[in-house]
């Protein structure tokens, strides 16, 4: 079969999803826009090896390294490499024992484990430089989004929400839980692009190293609060406080959510790039989308106020009258993106 410009082999005993499809389209158009010529890549759970191999031939990666523990997957990784003409080198062996026997240090790395990648940051942290970049893939979204939150705080560290948020919540924990093992690493963690979609979350972030750095990314981490009676929401910088909060606009207990990761999730210049190129309608959202915690979902909020539906295209136009900053996000088909508090969404939603 074909994608991009690779050609596979695959059979049932090794892992292949066709339908993420688009979101290997938007790794390449990542690397694209970033730049990734002649740079290293690990493939940290390679399967098939379509990821590794589209990176080669479309975004021209240089040195690659392919890793998969199960026998069957790294055999058809190792042959869908020459059947690309693709020089790599494809281990049968775990991440751990792979990074506890290298001196290698990668450029790239891509890590998309079955379920919780949060086993295996501690390890890739070790094979990471000064500018490494990380594309992360979460397909436990359950644990992430608060189905299930003693699984949450065991894998994460993170206490969830499970509520209209969770979506952008479980991004946060995310990116909090990379820049925290991190930080033991002396690397600081730069975010350039997160997705959430379907049953997957994925981080695409940049390392610096330095303890300034690493200090200043650790600040980043931060405990939010919910109002569960209006739907407001805050973010503290800082791992101070959870939550025992009053909501600012009703006075009403806040449920605590945290540690996340309380600043920007993209870098606006690179989605720019990445806009011009990409045919996934997801990143022209994400890059027209306010960069700004959390959102507010329009049937969450008309039902706390008991009150009709109401178009989040019209909630929109409204707070900009108003002078806001307002748009659509990714995280919701019916939310919005706004710099206005929770009083003045109310309002425009009772207009």
């Amino acid at each position: 079969m074909a994608e991009g410009l690779a050609k596979i082999r695959v059979n049932h005993d090794v892992f292949y999803n066709p339908k993420m499809q688009g979101l290997r389209n938007i790794s390449v158009s990542f690397l694209s826009a970033v730049g990734s010529s002649g740079r290293s890549l690990l493939d940290a759970t390679a399967a098939s090896g379509i990821r590794a191999i589209r990176y080669k031939k479309e975004c021209d990666v240089g040195h690659i390294t392919a890793l998969d523990i199960n026998r069957k997957a790294h055999s058809m990784c190792a042959s869908n490499m020459k059947l690309n003409k693709v020089g790599a080198i494809a281990l049968n062996t775990s991440i751990q024992e792979y990074t506890n026997a290298t001196d290698q240090r990668f450029d790239i790395i891509d890590l998309d484990p079955f379920g919780s990648p949060a086993p295996y940051i501690f390890d890739i942290m070790k094979v990471c430089g000064n500018g490494t970049l990380l594309m992360v893939t979460a397909t436990d979204t359950a644990v992430l989004c608060g189905a299930h939150s003693d699984a949450c705080m065991k894998q994460y560290g993170s206490r969830p929400l499970h509520n209209e948020l969770c979506k952008e919540a479980g991004l946060r924990i995310l990116y909090s839980y990379i820049a925290r093992v991190a930080a033991g690493f002396n690397f600081g963690m730069v975010p350039l692009l997160g997705i959430s979609d379907m049953h997957y979350m994925r981080a695409f972030v940049r390392l610096e190293s330095g303890a300034l750095a690493a200090a200043r990314s650790a600040k980043t981490n931060g405990i939010g609060g919910f109002c569960v009676k209006c739907g407001g929401f805050e973010l503290w910088s800082g791992i101070g406080r959870l939550c025992g909060q009053t909501c600012q606009n009703c006075r009403s207990d806040m449920e605590g959510f945290g540690p996340i990761w309380t600043g920007k999730l993209y870098d606006r210049q690179l989605l720019g790039k990445m806009a011009e190129q990409s045919n996934e309608g997801i990143v022209r959202i994400v890059d027209d989308e306010l960069d700004t915690p959390m959102f507010y979902s329009m049937p969450a909020m008309t039902r706390r106020m008991r009150k009709g539906s109401v178009s989040h295209y019209k909630i929109i136009e409204r707070l900009r009258q108003k002078g806001f900053s307002a748009t659509r996000t990714q995280f919701d088909s019916d939310g919005v993106k706004t710099n206005a508090p929770v009083s003045e969404v109310s309002k425009a939603i009772g207009t």
